[in-house]
């Protein structure tokens, strides 16, 4: 099988590549990708099964030339910071709805398949102090330009099931973190300033809480999706998180590695913050066998770990 993978290049493509070709040894993988400033070169595999298109997902040609002798497509290109869809949501609309579009029109005229990738941030926000999770029955309620451009993609892709019979499925993931992560996210900037012993900014109080799913765990789950899943259907996937505020992701980031708590410095919070995520991940579970195996604390040493051997991967 000849995968398709966009946005290859960036934070979880960049992990889902090398993954499929280990356990895939007969598979071969085309990764389109523009190489915005969240993509790094360094993360191309370096096998003889992948090709590299340079492009971008919102032009037909592209989509085309890379698509081209395909059996499905793994569709991660995606524009993902919320502070960056605040103050520009242009690029957001046009990468994550059009771009999406593109790769659908192509597909379709192909008949393969599409998985697309997708976001927890959909569905809006849970109150905290309650057992609330977002479940794939969750209506949809996006809070910010990000999630709202998310939302449109995802009703984009399941109207192409519906109305001309695309074989799709989507994953709504919650918040990924581990190796290769872009440094402007949050755990790797409270990990680099942890370790320079520079302020560490959290929004707000520190207490809004997101689910946190290792990045190897969400390759697995894509894996099973589109070995096992139901065509049409969508599954959440989730973390092993119990209701840990961000604030208490940073103090544990400083116990691992050494740094006081004294570092954390509140800072102005975020327009519209969604206050709490928590996934269901039930239906993947009992209809794939699909359950993450990273606990937040193994999975928070592993990737301090691999920031220790690779700083230069910490720049913002």
């Amino acid at each position: 099988m000849r995968l398709l993978v966009t946005g290859g290049l960036g934070f979880i493509g960049g992990n889902f590549i090398p993954y499929w070709l280990e356990r895939h040894p007969d598979d071969d993988i085309v990764n389109l990708d523009r190489i915005t400033y969240a993509a790094d070169v360094r993360n191309h595999p370096n096998s003889g099964r992948y090709r590299f298109f340079y492009g971008d997902i919102c032009d037909p040609c592209a989509a085309e030339l890379a698509m081209g002798g395909c059996d499905a497509v793994v569709h991660f290109a995606a524009e993902s910071h919320v502070d960056r869809s605040i103050a520009d949501s242009a690029v957001f609309l046009r990468t994550n709805v059009l771009g999406t579009h593109v790769l659908l029109e192509e597909a379709l005229k192909r008949g393969i398949r599409f998985h697309h990738i997708s976001t927890d941030e959909v569905f809006g926000a849970l109150p905290l102090g309650t057992t609330d999770r977002f479940t794939e029955r969750t209506p949809y309620a996006p809070r910010n330009p990000y999630s709202a451009s998310k939302a449109a993609s995802d009703h984009l892709v399941r109207s192409y099931f519906h109305t001309h019979g695309l074989p799709i499925t989507i994953t709504n993931c919650s918040n990924n973190y581990g190796p290769q992560q872009h440094g402007e996210k949050f755990l790797p900037t409270v990990i680099r300033n942890a370790l320079a012993g520079t302020p560490i900014p959290v929004y707000g109080d520190g207490l809004y809480v997101r689910d946190w799913l290792h990045v190897e765990d969400h390759c697995r789950a894509i894996e099973a999706v589109l070995e096992r899943g139901r065509i049409g259907e969508t599954y959440l996937v989730g973390g092993l998180t119990q209701d840990v505020p961000n604030i208490g992701i940073a103090r544990t980031v400083c116990s691992i590695v050494g740094a006081a708590d004294a570092l954390i410095r509140h800072v102005g919070d975020r327009p519209g913050h969604d206050r709490r995520y928590a996934v269901d991940w039930s239906k993947i579970r009992r209809e794939l066998g699909w359950s993450p195996q990273h606990s937040l604390e193994d999975g928070l040493r592993q990737t301090i770990d691999w920031y220790l051997t690779h700083p230069e991967r910490l720049s913002p």
